[in-house]
């Protein structure tokens, strides 16, 4: 295993451990749950919008180490940013995650969510990996329906 997929396995399970913002958030402005019925994995997204900015992101739930990780690298570089740049970083991320992105020059910009850029290896694994982000941009729009993987 080379020096770079070591840290990028020690930081999702670093926040599979230890997950961040993985707390029920009392007075969010929208909620909504997505699910893998093809993992189990089961997540709650809560948002507290002001205006268009994302002023507050959190999850709970259970799901497998990249799921849970995944949702708690997407709570950090989603909160504090508007719609639009949440909607640029689901497009990167979903990207990134099919191996249809190229990270080369780009680690800064995408900040943590570089550490997932090997669950393309693994195409059974993207649909864990997508599924808080695609909870959070549904949760955005302010919808309602339980997103599924499906």
């Amino acid at each position: 295993m080379s020096a770079i997929q070591e840290l990028y396995q020690e930081v999702i399970l670093d926040h599979n451990k230890s997950p961040r913002n993985f707390r029920v958030m009392e007075h969010a402005d929208r909620s909504i749950e997505g699910y893998n019925p093809l993992c189990g994995d089961r997540f709650t997204v809560y948002v507290k919008m002001n205006g268009e900015v994302i002023e507050d992101v959190s999850f709970s739930g259970a799901g497998c180490a990249i799921s849970k990780a995944s949702a708690s690298v997407m709570t950090q570089l989603t909160r504090g940013k508007t719609q639009e740049k949440a909607e640029q970083l689901f497009q990167d991320f979903h990207k990134l995650v099919r191996g249809e992105l190229d990270i080369a020059g780009r680690e800064e910009d995408l900040g943590r969510m570089t550490v997932f850029s090997g669950v393309s290896e693994f195409p059974a694994r993207v649909k864990c990996a997508i599924l808080a982000w695609h909870t959070l941009r549904a949760a955005i729009k302010n919808n309602t329906t339980t997103v599924s993987t499906e």
